[in-house]
């Protein structure tokens, strides 16, 4: 979460809320502090109307097109989610039903991928996949850790092999639990983590690889299979490392099974011990549920598995968090009730079709190039011409976007890219063609208004493609996970 400051000031005149007067009556001051709490309270109505209104200064959430969260659900979802909100998911033995939904829900992922059917898979939801990836990567460090202190040798010098291209929460997880995080840099020709690269920064130190099935920075999958052999055939060497490879599905995870049923990518592969996913992506629930299935037992160590009993029943658990919803779990199961396998398949499948009507309309424009297709997850990445004539960049596109209400994200790329800045494209359910055409209509007039502005400043300020990428580097970048 982002962190934030506090403002101790006495004279808190300049930071009060004020309110319509038709509200005055109700209250004693006309204006409530917003840093501290007001003396007394306020009616209900009152209170609602002055968050709502605030919150109208929030972008469109159906227009943002940077998020890979779910930002529509059917209204019989968000009200069975609303009946569910009271209820505490850590609570098992109050809310047996709940817990039950969430073993179904775990179950069906199992074998959505495949795990081993003489084996017993094992795992829960979470806050979402970035603590789902924190499991996971605990899990391989106690793993490994118990391997050499079992074989007589050191444990103080764990690391973690990954592309540049991960996401933040992989770097998150080596920083606070003590683990050497080898970021392999990604390109020129590819912009995520290849079988040789991940080999050759691989010993006898490496807890795992984490292969990504669905990069946040241009919605590639990453080649699991090839990675998977590679690490063999080093294992087959004398004294070669064993290492285990846990999948970051966030995205793909809840693609790849519908609409790539050929890839070979999950629990088919016996180095993939780990596989997580994110619910309130392309699960399709609205934020807060994530997903990690290990494809057994013993890839789960059991000193990390608590047992709660002060809540009136005995229950393992695993978990960063404690309490939470049981909300995104029930709408979780909604999902897989009301779309089954056939449902789930015709969305992720209209996703990537627009996704891909999209990508060509967007190079037809003109100036606009794709650094990636739109053939992974339902993402893709565009970058400006790198030619003479094209004076405004990625940056540029972004604000001007934004004045139309669209959220579509400009940054560089990872470590071994990172001279290139590109602005990326998510295709979520609920983007349909319709709206994907309004949007290139309005990238086709932002286009033409910058390169109309340009043109005009030629024999002024003179703005120019390279002036620009100095305020790139100045402040200007974009969120893209």
């Amino acid at each position: 979460m982002a962190l934030h400051e506090h403002s101790p000031k006495r004279d808190d005149t300049e930071d009060r809320l004020h309110f319509r007067p038709q509200f005055a009556d109700e209250l004693d001051d006309p204006a409530i502090p917003k840093l501290r709490l007001a003396a007394a309270g306020m009616p209900a109505h009152t209170a609602y109307q002055i968050v709502h209104d605030e919150l109208m200064l929030d972008g469109n959430a159906r227009l943002n097109l940077a998020t890979f969260v779910t930002t529509w659900m059917e209204p019989q979802a968000e009200h069975l989610m609303a009946e569910c909100s009271p209820k505490n998911m850590i609570d098992k033995d109050e809310y047996p039903q709940t817990a039950e939904l969430e073993r179904r829900c775990v179950n069906m992922l199992a074998h959505l991928w495949n795990a081993p059917s003489k084996a017993t898979a094992t795992g829960c939801s979470t806050t979402g996949s970035s603590e789902a990836c924190m499991l996971g990567g605990l899990a391989l460090k106690w793993r490994w850790r118990a391997r050499r202190e079992s074989a007589g040798l050191s444990a103080d010098r764990p690391n973690l092999v990954m592309g540049s291209n991960v996401q933040v929460c992989w770097e998150k997880f080596c920083r606070y639990f003590d683990v050497e995080a080898r970021l392999v840099p990604v390109g020129p020709k590819v912009a995520h983590l290849t079988a040789k690269a991940a080999t050759a920064h691989c010993d006898d130190n490496t807890i795992g690889v984490v292969a990504v099935l669905g990069s946040t920075y241009d919605g590639a999958y990453e080649p699991v299979e090839e990675i998977a052999h590679a690490l063999d055939i080093l294992a087959a060497r004398k004294g070669g490392p064993d290492i285990s490879i846990h999948v970051d599905g966030a995205s793909g995870a809840m693609i790849a099974p519908f609409i790539d049923e050929e890839l070979t990518w999950d629990f088919r592969l016996p180095r993939v011990q780990s596989i997580n996913t994110s619910g309130h992506k392309y699960g399709l629930v609205y934020p807060g549920v994530g997903w990690i299935v290990w494809r057994d037992a013993k890839a789960l160590p059991k000193d990390l598995v608590f047992s709660v009993a002060y809540l009136g029943g005995e229950m393992p658990t695993f978990a960063l968090n404690f309490s939470r919803p049981g909300a995104q779990v029930a709408g979780q199961y909604f999902n897989f009730l009301r779309l089954g396998f056939d449902g789930y398949r015709a969305v992720q499948q209209a996703c990537r079709d627009t996704g891909e009507w999209l990508a060509a309309e967007i190079e037809r424009i003109g100036p606009y190039e794709l650094v990636s297709p739109a053939g992974g997850i339902p993402a893709f990445a565009f970058r400006t011409k790198e030619r003479p004539g094209t004076p405004f960049d990625v940056y540029d596109v972004s604000e001007a976007l934004r004045a139309k209400g669209w959220l579509v994200p400009a940054y560089p790329m990872p470590d071994g890219m990172q001279d290139v800045s590109v602005l990326r494209i998510v295709v979520r359910n609920g983007f349909s063609r319709d709206l994907a055409g309004l949007f290139v209509r309005d990238l086709a007039a932002v286009t033409d208004n910058l390169a109309g502005q340009a043109g005009r400043s030629a024999h002024g300020a003179g703005t120019t493609r390279a002036s620009a990428a100095r305020r790139t580097h100045t402040g200007r970048t974009g969120f893209h996970h």
